[in-house]
């Protein structure tokens, strides 16, 4: 399809609201993607990054262009213009996916060869760099059979006040016995509106590793999708996220099951302050043909004050009948016996605070096996509780 004619099918597709079951719980009432300038506005400085990465190869990404630094043998890092697997995964059958079909201009290809080992990541940084203005980005991730690849993805904005809409699609495909390891971090202005689609297919013996971190942002969704298509297909999902103020996190995960004996693991933990919300929306589905299915999916969240509030939707499809899956959901505050027990001993509320929250989040950390990132993550949770 044109991109004429995808920007028509975009403006075809009805808007999401809350009579919409995947939408219930997240009104984008006053929201117009439109309404966004793609170019022509004022370009800010770069952000800080919340990450110190030693990479092989460097992207910086904004509304200007793209810029990749550094090259390595095997590994293909180069502006995406065509490839015949972009739009596999990812189409354009929902609102925000056709709108990033119609209107992507920056993009990026990562493809590594058969057999190539890359010792060190691709650090890709996307930053939403104008004040007003949309950014919408497209990344593939090929990784060849047996070829095993690091990938770091961060987006964010020039400046705390900045506001933006923010649209991103990330397809990865990780080939037969290859490994990925993809962390996925989202330290948005809580201006920014962003919607992100990350879709993977996970062949036979291959493995996927996807870290996922969301800290910014106004609202939005972000949507999580794994297909275990090849005997012997793993993947493991960790998610971290906080919110404070008024931010409102969407996130709606599926893990799907195609082929059998394959595995996939799905642990997601939020922490919430002031008046923000949550929501996580988890799904597993078996097909018929996925015998000895190995599946698992949690979310837990701690709610830091009396407004804030997290909905919890975890669900299974399962048409095969020699399989494991299970669930878990939690919400819950502060414990107050904790709380007192640590003030009680000298610590000030938001160092207490601080100690239960690194406590909460400690097996999503102990998952979490590149150390820049681990470290950062528990910076950046740390960080939002007050010391007073």
């Amino acid at each position: 399809m044109s991109r004429a004619e995808l920007l028509d099918r975009y403006r075809a597709l009805p808007f999401p609201n809350t009579k919409d079951e995947h939408w219930r719980f997240t009104d984008l009432k006053g929201f117009d993607p439109e309404a966004f300038a793609t170019n022509g506005a004022r370009v800010a400085a770069p952000a800080e990054s919340m990450l110190e990465i030693d990479a092989a190869v460097t992207v910086t990404v904004s509304e200007s262009g793209l810029k990749v630094d550094g090259v390595v043998d095997g590994v293909e890092v180069v502006p995406l213009v065509d490839h015949e697997l972009l739009g596999t995964l990812v189409g354009n059958e929902e609102k925000f996916a056709a709108h990033n079909a119609a209107m992507w201009e920056n993009g990026l290809l990562v493809r590594a060869s058969k057999g190539v080992v890359l010792e060190k990541p691709v650090y890709v940084r996307v930053t939403n760099s104008a004040e007003g203005g949309a950014l919408f980005w497209r990344l593939l991730v090929v990784c060849e059979p047996e070829s095993r690849l690091a990938l770091v993805e961060e987006y964010a904005s020039a400046s705390p006040e900045l506001s933006g809409y923010s649209n991103a699609v990330t397809e990865l495909v990780v080939g037969q016995a290859a490994k990925l390891e993809y962390v996925s971090i989202q330290n948005l202005s809580p201006q920014t509106w962003h919607f992100a689609n990350h879709h993977a297919r996970v062949e036979r013996d291959a493995e996927l590793d996807w870290i996922a971190g969301g800290f910014g942002s106004k609202k939005g969704k972000t949507r999580i999708q794994n297909d275990l298509a090849g005997p012997g297909a793993t993947s493991r999902v960790t998610g971290a996220y906080f919110a404070d103020g008024d931010q409102h996190l969407d996130y709606d995960t599926f893990q799907e099951h195609m082929a059998p004996s394959t595995t996939s693991d799905f642990a997601f933990k939020g922490a919430l302050r002031d008046r923000a919300t949550s929501v996580w929306r988890g799904m597993i589905r078996v097909e018929p043909d996925a015998q000895k299915t190995n599946a698992y999916q949690e979310n837990r969240n701690l709610l830091l004050s009396e407004n804030a509030h997290a909905d919890s939707i975890p669900g299974l499809e399962i048409m095969a009948n020699d399989v494991r899956c299970t669930h878990g959901a939690t919400i819950s505050q502060v414990d107050r016996d904790e709380l007192f027990y640590c003030m009680a001993r000298g610590l000030s509320r938001g160092a207490a605070e601080r100690l239960i929250v690194r406590g909460f989040y400690q097996e999503i950390f102990d998952r979490i096996e590149f150390d820049p990132v681990r470290e950062a993550l528990q910076n950046a949770l740390e960080a939002r509780i007050p010391a007073a």
